[in-house]
């Protein structure tokens, strides 16, 4: 009689635990699904897929923005936007002007101002070498970067360093850490010491 109690215990005890792990499995699905839609939501705010198409209207969308910004350098490191904005207001209606700055928020003494007009961007590039704050500032049409596009800069050669021989013995080391073995000398030009 005791050992069929302890059959229907250990039964009771598995059907309890069976529908614990089901409840359990049916809630990681439901957050899994959940969290897939979120997942759609900010890729589809993000724009991170997009097609050949939308990725040329931002493209273009860019460059006309480009067409109606300058770019300013030797701006004083604690000027504000609304110095540069009001230097730049006899030129058109400034739409923004952004300053950079480094990752510790320290301004790099460069900043771009967009025009709501084309045309204001002539009107600024007439103030090149006026002076804000006491330097002289450094006004330029805004470039258009064309992703991908990084100049090639060759390597510049050391003057200090000497010519690698192509066919000199690699550094050999000991097994286990047991002490240097030495290093294999070939007869070269460049080895003063053979």
């Amino acid at each position: 009689m005791e050992g069929d109690d302890v059959v229907m215990a250990a039964e009771e005890s598995t059907e309890a635990d069976l529908d614990d792990m089901k409840r359990r499995l049916k809630e990681m699905e439901d957050e899994a699904a959940a969290l897939r839609e979120m997942q759609a939501k900010v890729e589809k705010e993000m724009g991170s897929v997009q097609d050949p198409a939308a990725a040329a209207t931002s493209q273009a969308n860019r460059e006309e923005v480009d067409s109606r910004s300058i770019f300013v350098g030797n701006v004083d490191y604690s000027c504000t936007p609304e110095e540069v904005q009001q230097h730049f207001q006899s030129c058109g209606t400034v739409n923004r002007v952004t300053i950079r700055s480094d990752k510790y928020g320290q301004p790099k003494g460069y900043a771009y101002v967009e025009f709501l007009e084309a045309e204001a961007v002539q009107e600024a590039l007439l103030l090149n070498e006026s002076e804000l704050r006491g330097r002289q500032l450094k006004v330029t049409a805004k470039r258009t970067n064309i992703p991908g596009m990084k100049p090639y800069r060759p390597r510049r050669s050391n003057p200090f360093m000497q010519p690698r021989d192509p066919f000199m013995a690699p550094y050999f080391f000991a097994p286990y850490g047991y002490g240097k073995v030495p290093r294999l000398r070939m007869a070269t030009r460049y080895n003063p010491y053979y």
